[in-house]
Parts: structure tokens; C-alpha cells; sequence
């Protein structure tokens, strides 16, 4: 794998992914990475533009593009420049090449957490989440058989956004994409219940991205940890909380991921099992053990090693876990095609992990 410059994040992409390119034949290529397709369940987008927001005053947290260069943008939020991108973000043609180089055959396209904006008030969150369906929509409306589409909901008023799900799916989206936690509050929390459940009947998958972490004042160091460090353990509590709080005893056909393999949440799964064997009050919660739920949530597998990768494999099943990146940020990240190789995995299971587990989490017959 090699590794690209230093992004502006201060951070270095990890750039690449699968060893031979499908310019060089597609037979080889996909003889060499033992999978007839890749999909990645792990990319986002940011609009080129984002529509004028008229009462907004200085300083507030409507996000606004500040174009620096030709296919370089600073995104503003709050007064800030929160991350610099490029054109990777927006253009078809752009990431399409990337896909190539890669070895990617599909995309699943999401925005970029922060402008999912529970920070916002519910009805402007609403009007720029419709800006980001409309982008999402349009860019797989011009390349259908290479994106799928996960849209935005103002999930800080969940009526409204269990009402906003039916005008995303009327839109050809997929699902949503939601924050591992919603102004502090757990996903498991039973205030969001009645949107998961709509979700469900629906049909609609639901990806849930790590969210900027209530505890940030206690990182050590740089502020990008709260990034490095808190979006996993972020990431481990949601998946908790959809456990302890019922979530998928109320809504046992939903299709949710959890993003970066759920983070620490395969750490703190053998620690709920063996409570749950050895306490009362876990068992009254839980009618099933932790793992047993577990296994039915999906998750990608951005772990940048192969070790937490089997980990996860081993805990939850081959057949809940999706190939994902990051795409096209700073974490960016693909499994590499001989990593298969070293997982021990069957020519069945890499192309589940590759493809087949993500056509089912999206509800693609």
C-alpha cells in the first residue's frame, strides 16, 4: 500500500487499495483480488456549492464554500475553515478516475458528516439536509450503474425526520446517513424510535458516521485526536446504545452500519456478553445475548490493519461486514486486495465483503 503527501488535515491519505488497476485488463485485475466487484459503503460528498442561507449572521454554523483554486474549496462553518477539499468531493468525472486507479466498481455516496448540522435549528437543518439529497441524487442520477445514493434528516426532530424519509426514498436514495450520537443523545434513545421504525417500514438502510465526541476536552494532544480517537470509541457507544436500548427488538428487520468497523464496539462486546451470562438485570434488558444482536448490524471495515479486521470477522460473521474507505478525506483507506489473501477468505466470502453484503445492507435485490 502506498501512502500519498500530507493532506491538510495533517494527516497522510492512506492512497491505495487494490494491486493491479482495471486499466491494465479486467481479467487479471479481478483474478488477482479474488472478487468480481467492489463496492465501497464508505464515501461522502460535499456540495460545490451550498445555497444562501438569508438569515444567517456572522459566525453562525450554515456552511458556505470559499473556492481557494480550481478544484480546491474551503469549507466554512461557524466563521472557520473546517477542512479543505477538492474537487474529489463534487466531481463526477474526478472521483470516477479515482475509482479506477482503485479498483473500485461502485460507490455509495454520503455527505460529509458535519454538514448532517444537528446544531441547527430542525427546519434549517431540513433545507440544507434537501440541498444534500438533491447533490447526492443528481450525481447518482448521472452515473447509475456507479453510485448509490444516503441522504440527510434533521434527526434533533425525529417526527420530522421519519417525515423526511419518504421525499428521500422518492428520490432514489437508498437510506440515510446519521450521527453516532444526536446533540449527545443515544441513538438507542426510545425519543428516536418511532424514525428507526419508519425507516424500517421504508425499507431504507441507515449508516451511522461517527459524530464529533461530547468528551473532547479530555484528548491529549493535537485536535485531530478527537477525530482519531473519539470517532471510534463514538462509533462503539452507538452500537451499545441500539443494543441496550431495544433498538433492534423493536425494529428487528432494520438494515443499520456502523462506520469504522464500529470501533471499539468489538472490545466492549465479549465484557456485555459476559454480564449478560452472569447478571440478572442485563438479561431482564436483553432478552438475547449482546452477540447475538451483534451479528445483526452491518459494518465497514475501515480498520487500517488486518488483525482488527479477523477480530471483527470472528465476532460478528463474514456476512455482516462491507468494504469501505472513507473517501476522499484525510482516514481514507482500502483493503488491499492481498489482505483478502490474508484473512484466509474463501472466494464466496471476499466477494460477500467485497459486494454482496452491501447490495443487501442497501436492499439491492
Amino acid at each position: 500500500m502506498s501512502i500519498a503527501p500530507p493532506g491538510s488535515d495533517g494527516f497522510r491519505f492512506v492512497r491505495s487499495a487494490f494491486i493491479i488497476p482495471p486499466s491494465v485488463g479486467d481479467s487479471a485485475f479481478h483474478r488477482r483480488r479474488q472478487v468480481p466487484m467492489v463496492i465501497d459503503v464508505h464515501t461522502h460528498i460535499v456540495p460545490e456549492q451550498f445555497p444562501a442561507f438569508g438569515g444567517r449572521v456572522a459566525g453562525d454554523a450554515w456552511p458556505h464554500m470559499d473556492h481557494i483554486a480550481p478544484g480546491q474549496a474551503n469549507v466554512m462553518i461557524s466563521g472557520h475553515n473546517f477542512r479543505t477539499v477538492t474537487d474529489q468531493c463534487w466531481s463526477i468525472p474526478r472521483r470516477l478516475g479515482d475509482m479506477l486507479d482503485e479498483g473500485v466498481d461502485q460507490q455509495v455516496l454520503s455527505p460529509m458528516p458535519e454538514l448532517l448540522a444537528y446544531r441547527l435549528s430542525p427546519t434549517d437543518c431540513l433545507e440544507l439536509g434537501q440541498h444534500l439529497n438533491e447533490t447526492i441524487a443528481k450525481m447518482v442520477s448521472e452515473s447509475p450503474d456507479r453510485f448509490f445514493g444516503l441522504g440527510a434528516v434533521p434527526l434533533q426532530d425525529p417526527a420530522l425526520a421519519a417525515k423526511e424519509l419518504t421525499a428521500v426514498k422518492s428520490m432514489g436514495l437508498r437510506g440515510v446517513e446519521v450521527l453516532s450520537n444526536v446533540n449527545g443523545e443515544n441513538l438507542g434513545d426510545a425519543k428516536f424510535r418511532g424514525f428507526f421504525k419508519e425507516a424500517e417500514r421504508l425499507d431504507m438502510a441507515v449508516f451511522v458516521h461517527s459524530q464529533h465526541p461530547t468528551f473532547e476536552s479530555r484528548f491529549v494532544g493535537p485536535a485531530m485526536l478527537e477525530n482519531v480517537i473519539g470517532f471510534p470509541i463514538e462509533s462503539g457507544l452507538a452500537a451499545a446504545g441500539v443494543i441496550t436500548g431495544g433498538l433492534l427488538q423493536d425494529c428487528p428487520d432494520l438494515r443499520i452500519c456502523f462506520s469504522h468497523g464500529g470501533g471499539v464496539f468489538g472490545q466492549l462486546l465479549p465484557r456485555m456478553e459476559h454480564v449478560w451470562n452472569e447478571r440478572p438485570p442485563m438479561r431482564e434488558l436483553l432478552p438475547e445475548a449482546p452477540s447475538v444482536y451483534a451479528k445483526k448490524l452491518f459494518y465497514d471495515d475501515v480498520f487500517f490493519e488486518t488483525r482488527t479486521l479477523r477480530y471483527l470477522l470472528d465476532m460478528v460473521g463474514v456476512s455482516q461486514v462491507m468494504v469501505g474507505s472513507d473517501y476522499p478525506f484525510f482516514t481514507r483507506y482500502m483493503l488491499p486486495a492481498k489482505e483478502f489473501e490474508e484473512l484466509g477468505l474463501s472466494a464466496a466470502e471476499a466477494e460477500a465483503i467485497a459486494s454482496g453484503n452491501c447490495l443487501r445492507f442497501l436492499g439491492v435485490s
